[in-house]
């Protein structure tokens, strides 16, 4: 379901290296930062995530999709994937969709769900109408008419308004994402960090602007900047080397990571890497936002999900958060994604049992 490519890197150091100069841009009506934190937190994770993005559960339930727990009897998602170790929900965000699915309203109600569970929360803001990800960062139709500076200052009052309605809800998240998989930028073009040392400023602003909103709203909330490909060092050097130039602020470095049953144990081991870099390099924790295998792989999906597990809580100082599995519970070829993790039945294949 998610489109994903690759950014030309050449393109990318090119831009970025034709002006490494401090743009005064500002970032709207919010306070930007010139500097960046770069200490590790002092205090470790109470609890490794074992997580889940269940984004798509209203909507399949509407469709009259049921869920089974492993002995075939009917029950609440999150009461199953709770039985199977899971800990933490991942729920994506969009401005105004379409369908009115993953609006604030439809995430409070499953983020209601998640809590009444027991388990943590992450908001994952996409900062559009539709899917965000390297390829597509395309502006709510809402905002494309906005300035830079406005669209900038209106990153920070989206996010406040939309964490407001989850606090006054009883829900305080854990982690808040500030963009989805934005490995060049977010908000385009205004925001495309490949273009110029402009764009990039305009970037890091957008970051600043949604820490300081997450921020006001859940002082303990971690922020994430969130990038594809885990396993790529060169694109994660590039652009946090890049918000450390212009002084973003956020708190850990996320990843996907989507391997094929023939390459898992060479992309885990080179996002360990990554993640150890990441740590050393900028003095940030790391979590795998996103994972995911062909449902039809399930016990190899098992041991690269076990793996990647071990992995991550071997990043040095104890600065690998958790790990989230996307959209286990599609099945039936839902929304045209192939790598859930329940069977065409409705029940969890063994892929989750490495939780």
């Amino acid at each position: 379901m998610k489109r994903r490519m690759t950014i030309s890197m050449a393109a990318m150091l090119l831009c970025f290296g034709m002006s490494c100069k401090k743009d005064t841009t500002p970032a709207g009506n919010q306070p930007t930062s010139t500097t960046t934190t770069t200490h590790l937190a002092t205090e470790a994770t109470s609890t490794f995530a074992n997580g889940s993005d269940v984004s798509w559960v209203t909507q399949m339930e509407a469709s009259g999709l049921k869920f089974y727990n492993s002995s075939g009897t009917q029950q609440d998602l999150f009461t199953i994937l709770k039985g199977l170790g899971i800990n933490a929900i991942r729920l994506r965000v969009w401005v105004n969709p379409s369908s009115g699915w993953c609006n604030t309203a439809d995430v409070v109600a499953k983020a209601k769900r998640a809590v009444a569970a027991g388990m943590s929360v992450m908001i994952d803001f996409h900062y559009s109408d539709t899917w965000a990800d390297p390829g597509d960062q395309n502006k709510p139709a809402a905002w494309t008419s906005y300035s830079t500076s406005t669209l900038i200052s209106t990153v920070y009052s989206y996010t406040y308004s939309t964490l407001s309605a989850l606090k006054s809800n009883g829900i305080t998240p854990t982690w808040v994402q500030v963009g989805n998989e934005t490995s060049n930028g977010m908000l385009w073009t205004d925001g495309e960090a490949s273009l110029s040392s402009t764009n990039f400023q305009n970037f890091a602003n957008m970051i600043t602007n949604g820490y300081n909103a997450v921020k006001a709203v859940f002082p303990s909330a971690k922020v994430i900047v969130h990038l594809a490909n885990g396993y790529d060092n060169t694109t994660f050097r590039w652009m946090f080397d890049g918000l450390k130039t212009y002084g973003a602020k956020y708190d850990v470095i996320g990843m996907s990571l989507y391997p094929t049953t023939s390459n898992w144990s060479t992309l885990d081991s080179e996002c360990l890497t990554n993640m150890n870099d990441m740590v050393s390099r900028y003095g940030k924790q790391v979590m795998i936002c996103e994972a995911g295998m062909s449902e039809s792989a399930a016990t190899t999906c098992k041991s690269f999900l076990s793996d990647l597990i071990t992995k991550v809580k071997s990043v040095s100082g104890g600065n690998g958060l958790g790990v989230f599995y996307w959209e286990p519970e599609a099945y039936n070829n839902w929304q045209g994604y192939g790598s859930g993790a329940f069977d065409p039945t409705g029940k969890p294949t063994v892929a989750l049992t490495a939780f």
